[in-house]
């Protein structure tokens, strides 16, 4: 089936110019979707390109998140019923839906086609990191409505999957991540780039962080090391709400906040590094750890979340209990302390990350929503009469 075109309409809760794991991993899906011929439709926070690969992208107003200013949420009611019906999709896919995702739930059961939804962010955990444990349990009963409209739930990790089933998610299915292991490659190693995160001192240790500057990430954990060690430095890639707090807390010690990096600067801030350590412990997946890996870094982990589907302790990694500092803190310094295990694991980690090629995983996933489309069917929406087409213009009032 996946040779047959397909027309796929997309709501997202985030996409460019934000970039995250999302929208990386959205990126990489519409660029084979467009190698393969597919047409989608895309309705995104607005601020971003009209045209991304295959799909034609209809920006829409939102408002910025009390809890995390970079995310903007869309209300589900503005602008989608016009430019939805006209493209007349054969599918409907929601990505992390939870707020403009719900505008694509009636208009699937309205055309009769297919719904998909992926989960990608581990929100009530987080909360639960954010001092808001008590919202967990109707946080995750709103998920739970949410996701069980749709006809398939893709996840990124077995992990993942697990918990969400243990919350009652239906129809849910394992869709891994890749990397792209010629962008993220020892080969990138750069000197200039060493010494600019080393703050001009690249003949010391580099530890290495990258992903959100946020307070569930945990990046104040790797405080104690810097200062305990007078020959690592310590460099974090990325921005977010907790950047200004920290960059006071971590006054004083040899570490440099490049704020975001993207294509063959980001690759060479991977490759130019010695360690690289994740101190987050609810990640759904983890891009950033395998684009380090496949940057032939030595990983270290939490014993949690989506990585465990591609870390192996002390083969391609070094694990540390995710809620035990001091643990991690071990592990960093048995990488500073044995240079044949961490060239070890640095290079099994290379060799890992080259098996995780984004294509097959796409494919997959394209085999899928074929068959979801073959075997559900569609009743166009020229065979819907207007009466029964009228009945949605509430969903734009």
């Amino acid at each position: 089936f996946d040779h047959l075109s397909m027309r796929i309409a997309i709501f997202t809760e985030t996409f460019l110019p934000k970039v995250d794991g999302i929208v990386i991993v959205l990126c990489h899906f519409l660029d084979y979707l467009a190698d393969q011929g597919h047409e989608v439709l895309l309705f995104a926070p607005g601020g971003g390109p009209d045209q991304y690969a295959c799909a034609d992208v209809v920006g829409l107003r939102g408002y910025r998140f009390f809890l995390y200013p970079e995310l903007t949420l869309v209300p589900p009611v503005k602008g989608i019923r016009k430019p939805l019906l006209d493209f007349n999709p054969d599918l409907i896919y929601l990505v992390n839906p939870a707020s403009l995702g719900l505008a694509g739930i009636p208009y699937a059961r309205l055309l009769g086609v297919p719904l998909v939804a992926s989960y990608h962010t581990d929100v009530p955990g987080f909360a639960a990191r954010w001092g808001m444990g008590y919202t967990q349990r109707p946080l995750w009963a709103y998920f739970r409505q949410v996701y069980n409209r749709a006809d398939l739930i893709f996840v990124p990790s077995h992990f993942t999957r697990q918990q969400i089933e243990t919350h009652g998610f239906k129809r849910v299915k394992v869709w891994s991540h890749g990397v792209d292991s010629k962008l993220f490659s020892p080969a990138k190693r750069s000197e200039e780039m060493r010494a600019r995160l080393t703050c001009g001192e690249p003949d010391k240790t580099l530890l290495l962080y990258v992903g959100r500057v946020a307070a569930e990430k945990r990046i104040d954990w790797l405080l104690p090391i810097v200062q305990k060690h007078s020959n690592l430095r310590l460099a974090i890639v990325g921005d977010g709400p907790a950047r200004a707090f920290l960059e006071k807390k971590f006054a004083g010690t040899p570490t440099v906040f490049t704020g975001y990096l993207y294509d063959e600067e980001l690759a060479q801030a991977y490759a130019s590094a010695d360690i690289f350590t994740f101190p987050g412990a609810n990640e759904t997946f983890g891009n950033v750890v395998i684009e380090a890996m496949s940057s032939g870094l030595p990983v270290v982990v939490p014993n949690s979340g989506g990585l465990l589907d591609f870390v192996e302790d002390g083969i391609n990694s070094l694990l540390f209990d995710a809620e035990n500092p001091e643990d991690m803190n071990l592990a960093i310094q048995q990488f500073l302390t044995e240079p044949e295990l961490t060239r070890k694991i640095g290079q099994a980690a290379r060799a890992k990350a080259e098996t995780l090629s984004w294509e097959s995983v796409n494919q997959g996933v394209i085999r899928d929503l074929s068959l979801l489309i073959e075997n559900r069917g569609k009743r166009g929406w020229q065979q819907l009469s207007r009466k029964f087409l009228k009945k949605d213009v509430q969903l734009d009032s």
